[in-house]
């Protein structure tokens, strides 16, 4: 009952995640199952993480809810534990997740601070899984 309320709570950022499997698979990525999370990879979602995330050469994987989009398969293996900090943070914020991280990199800017790695929840994250 548990897991099920875990899921339900961190369903309305999950949702965006799904919103890309169909396209991802249409354009020759894959996905996998792992540990209760669905793990999108190559494809669109390679081509949003190196182009379109503003960070320095793009991310390698994000989280959306129970869904990690990855560029490679590498990528997901190399940052699975950091992105299951993340999924652990969806499952604690729900739908405040998503907000609550940009408001505290919006901060982060205003205050001329690094808005990825200051950013508590990456911080928290970073604590867990300092592989890359």
């Amino acid at each position: 009952m548990l897991t099920a309320l875990k899921y339900l709570w961190a369903f309305p950022t999950t949702s965006l995640g799904l919103l890309l499997v169909l396209p991802n698979l249409l354009t020759g990525g894959r996905s996998q199952w792992v540990e209760g999370v669905l793990e999108l990879h190559g494809g669109m979602v390679g081509w949003i993480l190196t182009r379109l995330v503003p960070l320095p050469g793009g991310a390698s994987a994000m989280t959306l809810g129970h869904v990690v989009i990855g560029r490679n398969l590498d990528c997901l293996n190399r940052t699975r534990a950091h992105e299951r900090v993340h999924v652990k943070q969806v499952e604690r914020w729900g739908a405040f997740f998503l907000p609550a991280y940009l408001l505290c990199s919006l901060w982060l800017l205003i205050r001329r601070r690094d808005a990825y790695r200051d950013n508590p929840f990456e911080r928290e994250a970073f604590g867990i899984d300092q592989s890359f």
